[in-house]
């Protein structure tokens, strides 16, 4: 395969945020979007040749894939699930359509709310404040999964990956779980 590199002319910054882990999303990062659908290929092979897999996710998102994860991300990692996981259990609890969670708009009221009700589970995970929330909020900011904007987050299409992680850990549980019902049901 050939690549003509002229026609790349956003190779220097998507590889920038990409390598440094963040993720590029359809909705913030048009620009480098458009140029990434146009020239797909030549990206994933170009980068495949460095070293990099590129996942383009049909969804509105695109990242690196990697094995490697320093302390530090796989804390972010750690704590950014549990608040979208709770955020998400909290949203559903107000009976709003959760695969419309790009209109969520996520100020100091509703993360209150959400610290108020998961407070233990929080402090579990040694987040200690409403602070130490929007901290880590920033944190997601800067990789790609949410957007700031208005002193407010907006969920970005990059959210999937945690959301695609529940469901596989929900449907995981399952098989043991129908198994339990089976013994029930057959005693």
């Amino acid at each position: 395969m050939t690549i003509d590199f002229t026609a790349l002319t956003q190779l220097q910054p998507l590889f920038k945020q990409l390598s440094s882990g963040a993720h590029l999303n359809r909705l913030k990062d048009t620009e480098l979007w458009v140029q990434l659908e146009l020239y797909q290929s030549d990206y994933e092979s170009l980068f495949a040749a460095l070293g990099f897999v590129l996942i383009v996710d049909g969804r509105g998102f695109a990242y690196f894939k990697t094995e490697l994860a320093s302390a530090y991300t796989g804390k972010l990692t750690r704590r950014l699930a549990l608040v979208i996981m709770l955020l998400f259990e909290y949203q559903a609890d107000q009976g709003l359509h959760l695969f419309q969670f790009q209109q969520w708009r996520l100020d100091s009221i509703l993360l209150d709310q959400l610290w108020q009700q998961y407070f233990a589970l929080f402090e579990a995970e040694e987040i200690n404040s409403p602070k130490t929330l929007s901290e880590i909020l920033d944190s997601a900011t800067r990789v790609g999964f949410l957007i700031s904007e208005d002193n407010a987050y907006r969920l970005l299409p990059s959210i999937h990956r945690y959301l695609d992680l529940f469901v596989e850990l929900g449907n995981a549980e399952r098989p043991d779980q129908i198994k339990e019902d089976i013994k029930e049901d057959m005693l």
